[in-house]
């Protein structure tokens, strides 16, 4: 159903991107990769509005359209001790500024059933400490999320999706790490790569303005001392 969809992803050589991008490409999709690490199909950091002007009349001029864009590219994480104001904005410039920036960009030029799916994350409802700059840009593209939805309406879905812990390397994890999951295991980057190209699929026609948490169940499991192998380590 994908082939011959034009694609975009940000952040797409490396980790969820990646297998983002490969699990379309095997649908014979032609995906579109922009990453700030060489590899993809254009080199430049999308915190840069120019870089996202000049990517987005690239697109369109070699493609005419863009059927689905997927928002991954991901922010740094500094915490309220070490992060800066220009790292903080830094964060959300390529967290929340350039999905907007290139939704708008791309507005014009959305094909017939067009779907935009941005990567969240678990912490846009739960944190450690010393992330604020993360937290804030992933809470920040949940709520873009269906404020565009609302704008798009009849025209484009826009959906987003909350990782858990997902580990990009397809480690398998045993005890505490995996059992601390309802699902029983630690996740990897195609249990979020299968749930986009459901959300860009006719197959989620009538879902909008959703977050979808992948996360094992991890955020509903409450662990006390002594639960699933965990304890308390003493400092």
């Amino acid at each position: 159903m994908f082939k011959d969809k034009i694609v975009v992803v940000t952040g797409g050589v490396n980790g969820i991107g990646k297998c983002i991008a490969e699990e379309f490409r095997k649908e014979g999709s032609k995906v579109i990769v922009i990453d700030k690490a060489p590899g993809g199909d254009f080199l430049g950091d999308i915190a840069d509005k120019t870089v996202l002007e000049d990517f987005a009349a690239n697109v369109i001029a070699q493609y005419g359209h863009v059927d689905v864009l997927v928002n991954n590219a991901l922010p740094i994480m500094r915490g309220i001790d070490s992060c800066s104001y220009e790292e903080f904005q830094y964060a959300l410039a390529v967290g929340v500024t350039a999905p907007f920036y290139l939704a708008k960009l791309f507005s014009p030029y959305f094909g017939p059933g067009a779907s935009i799916i941005n990567i969240s994350s678990s912490r846009d409802r739960m944190s450690q400490p010393q992330t604020e700059s993360y937290t804030a840009a992933k809470g920040g593209i949940a709520a873009l999320t269906h404020a565009l939805a609302a704008s798009f309406a009849g025209k484009v879905r826009v959906n987003s999706i909350s990782p858990g812990w997902i580990d990009t390397s397809y480690a398998v994890y045993t005890g505490p790490d995996a059992t601390q999951q309802p699902a029983g295991r630690v996740g990897n980057p195609l249990d979020i790569a299968n749930m986009v190209l459901f959300l860009a699929s006719p197959k989620a026609g009538f879902i909008t303005g959703e977050n979808i948490v992948i996360d094992g169940g991890m955020t509903h499991l409450m662990i006390y001392h002594g639960d699933h192998g965990w304890s308390l380590k003493e400092e």
